[in-house]
């Protein structure tokens, strides 16, 4: 695997740019494919923000026109690990009533914010679909599965592509794992 030095910090390439552009096509298709209406996309924020972005796109070149909101979800505040409390930070604003709506979240871990926001949605009358770009399965303390997967990864915090560790390395194009380097 590739690393790039970052400070005082390597990261270690888990997953390569090419490879998520490769499986953002496969997941806008294989969501195209479940015919949604009235497609309303609600992106988990902060951590998706890129991934969701990127999947908007493939959306649009598999024939879809949807909508966007976001909700502002946190478990994590400025640590590694989960509080074990959702907390809403910024909801969404459109009515999701009777509405397919795409929820949109960087990484399905411990299960408690997609959880909370599917049953959020559906609960305002909204029929929810979940995609999630990582998933660490070992990690789950609610019952939940994702509609859609990009990638199942190790049971280590990963970083890039939007995802951070206190506010950092949100801007790497790819996913990788921090190592310190002495």
């Amino acid at each position: 695997m590739a690393h790039r030095q970052i400070e005082h910090r390597r990261v270690k390439i888990l997953f390569d740019e090419k490879q998520i552009a490769k499986r953002n096509t496969e997941l806008a298709k294989a969501i195209a494919d479940t015919h949604p209406k009235d497609l309303l996309v609600v992106a988990i924020l902060k951590g998706s923000f890129m991934f969701a972005a990127d999947l908007m796109r493939e959306l649009h070149r598999a024939g879809l026109a949807p909508q966007m909101e976001f909700m502002h979800l946190s478990s994590y505040r400025a640590g590694m690990t989960s509080s074990g409390q959702v907390t809403i930070l910024r909801d969404v604003e459109s009515d999701v009533r009777d509405r397919d709506v795409l929820l949109v979240d960087d990484i399905l871990e411990s299960g408690r914010t997609i959880a909370f926001a599917t049953d959020l949605l559906a609960a305002r009358g909204a029929r929810v679909q979940t995609c999630c770009l990582l998933e660490k399965p070992g990690k789950r303390a609610v019952q939940v599965k994702a509609d859609f997967i990009g990638f199942t990864c190790p049971d280590q915090f990963v970083v890039g592509y939007g995802m951070d560790v206190a506010h950092s390395f949100r801007e790497l194009p790819f996913i990788g794992l921090v190592e310190t380097v002495a």
